[in-house]
């Protein structure tokens, strides 16, 4: 592959205005699909980022019946990164969880299920709750990825959990990233609107008309939506200056949404026990991921308020396209790389609060 034909992966960019690289004149930035595998996947994110008492007692009184366990998904994977070093003034230990939306966990445990090109994921997260549980931060790494995969060369990074599953989806990202993963979440993307209707609605701002260039399907104000409008929200990207990348950030406002709704009504136990058992159903996770490490991360995790939660895109170049035809997204390392870094020291929210200008972060209204 020429120079010209595709931008090396660890190319710097050209720093522009306020910090942001400016993007190479042969990368194209068109969007790339997310889909609603990000909708679903912030419901896991509330559950780690807005759990509470209510959710604690909502499931142990069963709904761990439901959730799904995978065989242990960190058996043989390769030179891990370390963890991050604690902090003697801090009372719990920094956390890293990578939460994967598929278009299908059926038989998500057994490795002999995996077939090459069978099931990929549409959506990556990770999700960075600090030793301190002041803040927390996610950042979405957009599939289309282009990095090397452990035993495969390079690809897109969600060919990753078509070639080898769980395992070498978390060997992939922790080589890319240098972040030790301590816990793993994988769910399917069925249950979207059943997750917003359970919380009765999300509340979402819409700073201008948003619609199809002919008709209105939301105008300017604040709108309290239901599943099915939450995800004709997320859908629509009639007038995106970013296309898909734009799309994301609905999917990420989403998921504030979510965090504001659960936390306005954790002990609301009719609401919440419909919205867990929702959760519930959706999701598979490591069996180091017990109730009692739930508990533990619900209770340490439950002074955040929303504006705590820090939603970011991994830095990129926008997109461009293989001489085989395949469009890919190019990380910015050099802005991808000391935000990961950050993330495995455990000093992200200082990270993320200096250099926010040059960081791809969820705005507080979201066009």
């Amino acid at each position: 592959m020429s120079e010209n034909e595709l931008a090396p992966q660890g190319a710097a960019s050209v720093p522009g205005p306020g910090g942001r690289g400016r993007r190479p004149a042969d990368v194209r930035r068109r969007g790339h699909g997310t889909r609603t595998a990000l909708i679903v996947l912030g419901a896991l994110v509330v559950v780690v980022c807005a759990g509470g008492l209510a959710a604690v007692v909502l499931f142990r009184q069963g709904l761990d019946r439901n959730i799904e366990k995978l065989a242990d998904p960190f058996e043989g994977v390769q030179d891990r990164p370390a963890a991050a070093p604690s902090d003697p003034a801090a009372s719990d230990e920094a956390v890293n969880i990578l939460v994967l939306g598929s278009d299908s966990r059926i038989s998500g445990g057994d490795p002999a299920q995996w077939e090459a090109g069978a099931q990929r994921t549409d959506a990556i997260m990770l999700v960075h709750l600090p030793a301190d549980r002041e803040t927390a931060q996610v950042v979405s790494i957009p599939r289309d990825s282009w990095v090397d995969v452990p035993g495969h060369g390079e690809a897109k990074i969600n060919a990753a959990f078509s070639y080898g599953g769980p395992s070498l989806m978390i060997a992939t990202v922790e080589q890319l990233t240098g972040v030790r993963v301590d816990h793993f979440m994988l769910t399917d993307f069925t249950s979207f609107t059943a997750l917003t209707d359970a919380l009765g609605g999300v509340q979402i701002r819409v700073p201008e008309d948003i619609g199809d260039g002919k008709d209105v399907q939301f105008a300017a104000g604040v709108h309290v939506m239901s599943g099915e409008q939450a995800l004709a929200y997320t859908r629509q990207r009639h007038g995106l200056q970013d296309g898909d990348f734009g799309r994301a950030q609905r999917q990420q406002n989403w998921m504030r949404s979510m965090i504001a709704k659960v936390n306005n009504n954790r002990n609301d136990v009719p609401t919440m026990t419909s919205f867990f058992t929702a959760v519930s159903k959706s999701v598979a996770v490591d069996e180091g991921l017990t109730m009692d490490r739930m508990q533990d991360l619900y209770l340490s995790a439950r002074g955040l308020a929303t504006n705590d939660v820090t939603f970011l895109t991994a830095p990129h170049l926008g997109t461009a396209t293989l001489p085989d035809g395949q469009s890919v997204v190019l990380l910015d390392r050099s802005l991808l790389d000391p935000l990961m870094a950050s993330i495995a020291t455990d000093s992200a929210a200082r990270f993320v609060e200096e250099n926010e200008g040059a960081l791809i972060v969820l705005p507080p209204t979201v066009k």
